[in-house]
C-alpha cells in the first residue's frame, strides 16, 4: 500500500492567537461541538497501533496541527513517540512533522524535535507589517515571538521551514516579504492562500483577486528562478511541485494530485476525518476508539469524498496547462476561490522558464 498519512490534532481547535483568518475557527464552526478537547494518551495510543497495523509496514507519517498542536503540552509528545516505538514491531518507517505558531516553543520543544527529528511548520506571514493578521488575544502582533522559535529552531538544529498564508496584502508586497524571509536566512517557504469562510465571498485585503495572485505567482516566479540560476536556492513548495510535474515526475503536495487521495485527521476526541480542510460532521468516518482505521477507510463515506473529487470538468480538460494546474489544486482551494485566470496567467507568462530546470 502507498505510505499512510495521519494528521493529529491533540489541542483540537484550541489555541493562544487570534489570527483574522484561521480557517480552522471556520471549520470547528461548522460542527455542532467547537473544540474535541485535548487528546487522552488512550486515544493517541489507539491511534498508534490502528495505523500501524494499516501499514503493516509500510512508512506511516504523523503530522501534528492545531489549533496551536503545542497546546497539549511537550510530555504528551513524549508519550507519542514512544508508544509508536513500542508498537511498530514490524519496522515501518516513521516521519513526523508539526505546524505551529512557534509562540510556545522553548528549548525543551526546541531539542525534542531535533532529537526526533520532527519537520516544523513555522507560521509566520512575512516582516512585521506583513505578519499583521496573525494576533494574539489582546490583538498584538505575534511577529517577535515567532522569529524567536525560528532562532531556538537554529541553535538546536532543527529542520523546519516558513508557512505564510497568501493574504492580499501579502500577495501586494510580495518581493517586500519574500526578500525578507531570505535576509532571515529562511530557505524553505510555502506561500498559503487564504481561505474564505465556506460558503462566504466577501471581498477585502484577506483574500487575494485573481489579479493579485497572478501577479504575486510571476513575480515571485520569477526571483525563485533567478536565484536558483545563481546557486541561492530557495525552496517554494508550489513552485518545487510544479518544477516536478514539468519534469515528468510526480508532485508530492496532497493539492496537486488532481484528486483527493485517502488521508486521515484524527480530532482531539479520537474522531477521524478525512481532510483538514473538511473535519465536520457531515464528514465524520467514525472514531479510532470505536473503528480502525481499515474500516474507515474501506467505508462508504470515504469512498464517498474521493468520488466527489475525481470528476474532470470540461473547461480544464481543454485547457493546455491542466497536466501541470490540475484544475486549480486543492477542491477546498476551490471552493473559497476561482483562480483559473490567476493560473493560465501565470503560465503563459513563466512556463518558459521551467527550461532552467532541465537537468
Amino acid at each position: 500500500m502507498p505510505p499512510l498519512s495521519i494528521m493529529i490534532k491533540p489541542a483540537s481547535s484550541l489555541c493562544n492567537l487570534r489570527c483574522k483568518y484561521c480557517f480552522y475557527c471556520d471549520v470547528a464552526a461548522h460542527r455542532d461541538v467547537f473544540s474535541l478537547g485535548k487528546m487522552e494518551i488512550s486515544t493517541a495510543e489507539n491511534l498508534i497501533k490502528s495505523a500501524l497495523s494499516f501499514a503493516d509496514g509500510c512508512s506511516v507519517a504523523f503530522a501534528f496541527q492545531g489549533g496551536e498542536p503545542l497546546m497539549a503540552g511537550l510530555d504528551y509528545f513524549r508519550e507519542f513517540v514512544h508508544l509508536v516505538k513500542k508498537h511498530n514491531v514490524k519496522g515501518s518507517e516513521i516521519y513526523y512533522s508539526i505546524q505551529t505558531n512557534g509562540t510556545l516553543a522553548d528549548d525543551d520543544f526546541a531539542r525534542f524535535f531535533h532529537d526526533n527529528k520532527f519537520l516544523v511548520g513555522l507560521s509566520l506571514d512575512g516582516d512585521y507589517e506583513g505578519n499583521r493578521f496573525r494576533v494574539d488575544a489582546r490583538g498584538q502582533n505575534s511577529y517577535y515571538k515567532i522569529t524567536k522559535a525560528a532562532n531556538k529552531f537554529i541553535k538546536h538544529g532543527v529542520e523546519f521551514n516558513i508557512l505564510t498564508v497568501l493574504t492580499g496584502y501579502c500577495a501586494e508586497n510580495a518581493e517586500r516579504i519574500y526578500k525578507h524571509f531570505r535576509s532571515m536566512g529562511y530557505k524553505y517557504i510555502q506561500f498559503i492562500p487564504c481561505l474564505r469562510p465556506m460558503g462566504d465571498k466577501s471581498e477585502s485585503e484577506l483574500y487575494m483577486t485573481a489579479d493579485q495572485y497572478a501577479d504575486f505567482l510571476i513575480r515571485i516566479f520569477n526571483l525563485y528562478v533567478k536565484d536558483f540560476t545563481r546557486g541561492n536556492y530557495v525552496s517554494i513548495r508550489q513552485f518545487d511541485n510544479w518544477v516536478r510535474m514539468y519534469l515528468g515526475e510526480k508532485p508530492e503536495q496532497c493539492g496537486l494530485m488532481g484528486h483527493c487521495t485517502h488521508q486521515f485527521v484524527c480530532e482531539g476526541n479520537g474522531n477521524i476525518y478525512p481532510c483538514d480542510f473538511y473535519c465536520t460532521d457531515e464528514w465524520l468516518l467514525g472514531n479510532i476508539n470505536e473503528m480502525s482505521l481499515k474500516e474507515m477507510a474501506e467505508g462508504k463515506k470515504a469512498y464517498e469524498f474521493i468520488k466527489e473529487s475525481i470528476t474532470v470538468r470540461d473547461e480544464c480538460k481543454k485547457c493546455p496547462y491542466y497536466p501541470i494546474c490540475r484544475q486549480g489544486g486543492c477542491k477546498r482551494n476551490r471552493a473559497s476561490g476561482d483562480y483559473c485566470r490567476s493560473y493560465k496567467k501565470f503560465f503563459a507568462s513563466c512556463l518558459p522558464l521551467f527550461r532552467m530546470f532541465r537537468r
